[in-house]
């Protein structure tokens, strides 16, 4: 038995909405929910004020979130069509939350950017968008979100929506083309109004002949799993013993997912940081299947002999085609409160391996308005910058556009224990 006679996931799209504040995201996500028939009727009775349905509290479910009108953590819901099942995370639009959109975006499939056209000089072919519709779309570029979708939401609410649609789309598309984002479609829709979303609109609505954003969702590939690249595997869970029918001659089970590459019985293997070397005799499904290989899903690896494998460990392929380092280039995506400064001292998580980093220096600052590379000494709160980070221990590492899981850290203040940045290895 090998992967593909697992159960197959894959059809299922993970996206996130996001995008400035009050552009509509969870608005737009309870469309989806409503329009889909995805709602229990005594859930829908529970957000109407006044015999209106508020479809944005089908999602803001803090109480904090519903006293104050905004989304402060991510909220997952899911959905489905008869084409495909849909796991949605609505993001957060301040800035002070941009953490939480990082986090959901990290592990997303597509992203649907909200632009709200009443909040923009809709009449101007020159318009600027705004500084938060702009971050977000650089961020889930950076994360190399597979599909990114444009929605222009709030038509509806101006007075030639044919024409905000065109000079909003020419700014994306310009916008797009200096900061090297791959528009997957642009969409103009109403969330309030459910135009262009799970339903089409009138022919003809702004000008626009293509298909609903629902019809886009459904189209749109999932994540591929890393195979081009040499097989790694972070240790999540040591298993000593258990009760299957799984024979393993008493040898302990490393549970995990697949980061990159494939596992096939027979296989050896090389255990980082200790450097010994063993060889796959078991690969188990997350059902303990025997398999013969296995890539892109959470897998129990047994080896043909004890070694000394805990978690945080990594199991690297044998041939030493990944070098670790101890000094690394980075794009840091900076969420914390204080300034990002060189001497500061963090944790750093990469995989489920913790190592302390230093920050050597601040290279450079992203203006998200010009797209320009500025000289800098730290980064604010919600900036993107070049950090050289000099690790205590090596660790092992790829450019985050080779490999989404060797190419990923999470920074970790020392006192406070809360996430300050997403890093990507350049």
């Amino acid at each position: 038995m090998n992967a593909s006679t697992l159960t197959n996931t894959s059809n299922a799209l993970r996206f996130i909405t996001c995008g400035s504040v009050d552009d509509g995201k969870s608005t737009l996500i309870g469309r989806l929910l409503v329009d889909t028939k995805a709602v229990l009727q005594d859930h829908l009775a529970g957000v109407q004020r006044a015999g209106v349905t508020d479809l944005a509290l089908l999602t803001d479910g803090l109480s904090a979130e519903r006293e104050q009108g905004i989304t402060i953590d991510v909220a997952y819901r899911y959905f489905s069509t008869e084409a495909r099942k849909f796991i949605i995370g609505d993001a957060p639009g301040h800035e002070q939350y941009t953490r939480n959109m990082v986090t959901a975006a990290s592990s997303a499939d597509a992203a649907v950017v909200l632009v709200d056209a009443i909040k923009l000089d809709w009449k101007n072919p020159a318009l600027e968008l705004l500084p938060q519709t702009r971050r977000h779309a650089l961020l889930v570029n950076l994360l190399r979100v597979p599909s990114i979708v444009f929605a222009i939401n709030k038509l509806d609410a101006v007075d030639d929506p044919s024409l905000a649609f065109v000079n909003i789309s020419n700014a994306l598309r310009q916008f797009a083309e200096q900061a090297h984002i791959t528009i997957t479609a642009l969409v103009p829709i109403s969330a309030l109004k459910g135009y262009n979303v799970v339903d089409a609109a009138e022919q003809g609505w702004c000008g626009y002949k293509g298909p609903h954003l629902l019809d886009i969702l459904e189209g749109l590939p999932t994540t591929p799993a890393e195979e081009h690249v040499a097989f790694s595997f972070p240790v999540q869970w040591v298993e000593k013993f258990h009760d299957s029918n799984v024979t393993t001659q008493g040898r302990r089970v490393f549970w995990g997912r697949v980061g990159t590459g494939t596992v096939s019985v027979g296989q050896t293997v090389t255990v980082f940081p200790s450097g010994q070397s063993a060889v796959v005799a078991q690969v188990l499904s997350a059902t303990r299947q025997s398999l013969s290989s296995i890539s892109g899903h959470s897998a129990g690896i047994v080896l043909d002999k004890e070694v000394d494998v805990s978690r945080g460990d990594w199991l690297l392929t044998g041939d030493n085609t990944l070098q670790a380092q101890r000094e690394i280039e980075t794009t840091v995506a900076w969420m914390d409160d204080e300034p990002l400064i060189a001497g500061r001292v963090y944790w750093a998580l990469h995989g489920h391996r913790w190592v302390k980093a230093k920050v050597q220096r601040v290279v450079h600052r992203l203006n998200v308005n010009t797209l320009e590379e500025e000289n800098a000494s730290e980064l604010p709160p919600n900036a993107i910058g070049h950090v050289t980070l000099a690790l205590q221990q090596p660790l092992v590492t790829l450019p985050y556009t080779q490999s989404r899981t060797l190419g990923a850290l999470v920074l970790v203040d020392t006192a406070s224990h809360k996430t300050s940045a997403a890093v990507l290895v350049r």
